[in-house]
């Protein structure tokens, strides 16, 4: 996923919402590092409102109840918005995971990424499940 030009610049945040296990996990891996020269700076968020600044914010299924007010603070905004419940992706997430035939799937909603002025590489588009 390419960010715009004004996206790359401070810290490349990346906000969980919804899954302390998931905040634990990408803070092993990204905790300290950088992101195309960017420091990573990870948030383990408790409410809509620290979503505002985020770059990538991955929502849980469990907070799924609030997937419209996550998707209004980050639609028109450089915000990877990823979610993890079925027919998300259709309304709006920018990825969602799913289970299809009981392996675990990615759609892409390249509506949502023009909407948000990101691009997805051919390569990741070549993968998922494209709506």
């Amino acid at each position: 996923v390419e960010w715009p030009d004004e996206a790359k610049s401070g810290d490349f945040v990346i906000a969980v919402y919804g899954d302390d296990k998931v905040f634990d996990q990408l803070t092993a891996l990204y905790g300290g590092k950088t992101h195309k020269g960017q420091p990573v700076k990870l948030v383990n968020a408790s409410s809509v409102s620290q979503l505002n600044n985020a770059h990538l914010v991955y929502l849980a299924d469990n907070k799924s109840g609030d997937f419209d007010a996550v998707l209004g603070q980050t639609t028109g905004k450089p915000t990877l918005l990823i979610t993890d419940k079925n027919n998300l992706g259709e309304q709006g997430a920018n990825i969602n995971f799913k289970v299809v035939g009981g392996k675990l799937k990615f759609e892409i909603n390249e509506a949502a990424f023009s909407k948000n002025n990101l691009k997805v590489s051919s390569s990741l588009l070549s993968m998922a499940i494209v709506i």
